[in-house]
């Protein structure tokens, strides 16, 4: 139970003025602008954008400027905000095939159609702290190429011409699609709500959850078989002229896991997939998410599920960073009304404990 403190109103707005005071910091340090937090903080924007569910680098900028880098409470400020906008339909499904690519990489193969293609990342770097950026440094302008023009066919294909790995699961495309933005979670969930929460889920969350997979607990062997980085088109079909129209591009970042799969009575062995997509460069989120969308697919594919990341109602019940920190931090609100109900409940207990102590005592002196 809540119940209201009375003369909280004015501690309330001198704690907000306080905030304010301590988000600005040091007045002889200049303010910081949304350009430099989405162009020097890009990553951060990134994770910003895909658990806040809005594709707007300068509101999520905006967001983290507001929280004092709180990533989580940025999240929720934009998931708020989202939760305000109109929503006047659905692109058309982006195509990732046609990606103009930026990065791209597999554990796979060595040499795939297209190449392999590192671009920014951290994966060589020798993760020493570089005393240069703590002052102003102008970094050598990266080589450049012409963009390739050669078809670059995702992994997975490559493999499904053989038949070593199962076909891409497909739902019916005459079945609604899920939106777990407008209907609550339901149990059993189909895979289209699930990747939906994986990809609003929570970084730390789904990555401790990933490497669980990889220490045993659901053990599927994953490969990463293809990560890509890129811009996509997307297209809007509008009702009035009735054909899709450009609506721009937008930065994603695409995962296929590959993972054993022994086969079953009516199944021959081969390769399985796990699935990952996100907003911006978010590699590490999506390879988390397609070990997991892996995962859950156990009972799927005839297989135990006894994980914690195959148990689909703990993994989707506790993803969500908005809602774990809604149930966490309302601890810290008033519970003055409980908590007095709690500790006259200990009292009595404390004081029948007692008494029942003392009997046997009384009793032997009786019996004397």
């Amino acid at each position: 139970m809540y119940v209201a403190v009375k003369g909280g109103e004015r501690a309330i707005d001198n704690a907000h003025r306080l905030l304010a005071h301590e988000r600005r910091g040091d007045r002889a340090v200049p303010e910081v602008t949304l350009a430099q937090i989405s162009e020097q903080l890009a990553l951060g924007v990134d994770r910003v954008m895909v658990e806040g569910s809005l594709y707007d680098r300068e509101l999520a900028a905006l967001a983290i400027k507001q929280a004092r880098g709180d990533l989580i409470e940025a999240i929720f400020l934009l998931r708020a905000f989202r939760a305000t906008l109109p929503r006047f339909g659905a692109t058309e499904p982006v195509d990732t095939g046609a990606m103009a690519v930026r990065r791209r990489v597999s554990s796979t193969f060595k040499d795939i159609p297209g190449g392999q293609i590192l671009g920014p990342t951290f994966d060589y770097t020798h993760r020493l702290l570089d005393p240069q950026l703590a002052e102003h440094s102008e970094p050598d302008q990266p080589a450049n190429a012409p963009a390739a023009k050669e078809a670059m066919p995702r992994v997975t294909d490559i493999l499904g011409r053989d038949g070593l790995i199962e076909p891409s699961p497909e739902s019916d495309a005459e079945a609604p699609v899920g939106d777990l933005t407008r209907e609550p979670l339901d149990f059993p969930a189909d895979r289209d709500l699930r990747l939906q929460n994986l990809a609003r889920g929570d970084e730390g969350f789904l990555l401790a959850l990933g490497y669980s997979t990889q220490r045993g607990y659901g053990r599927s062997h994953p490969f990463a078989g293809e990560i890509r980085f890129g811009e996509v088109e997307l297209e809007f079909v509008a009702e009035d002229i009735g054909f899709a129209v450009p609506l721009g591009s937008i930065a994603l970042t695409e995962c296929q896991m590959v993972n054993q799969f022994k086969g079953s009575a009516t199944e021959p062995p081969c390769f399985t997939r796990g699935y990952g997509l996100a907003f911006g460069q978010s590699e590490r989120k999506t390879m988390a998410m397609a070990l997991v969308d892996r995962a859950l697919r156990a009972r799927e594919l005839g297989e135990e599920a006894l994980a914690p990341a195959q148990d689909e109602e703990f993994v989707l019940s506790h993803s969500d960073n908005v809602q774990a920190t809604g149930f966490v931090e309302h601890l810290k609100l008033p519970h003055y009304v409980d908590f007095q109900s709690e500790l006259g409940l200990v009292r009595r207990l404390r004081q029948d404990f007692a008494n029942a102590a003392e009997q046997p005592d009384a009793l032997r002196e009786a019996a004397e």
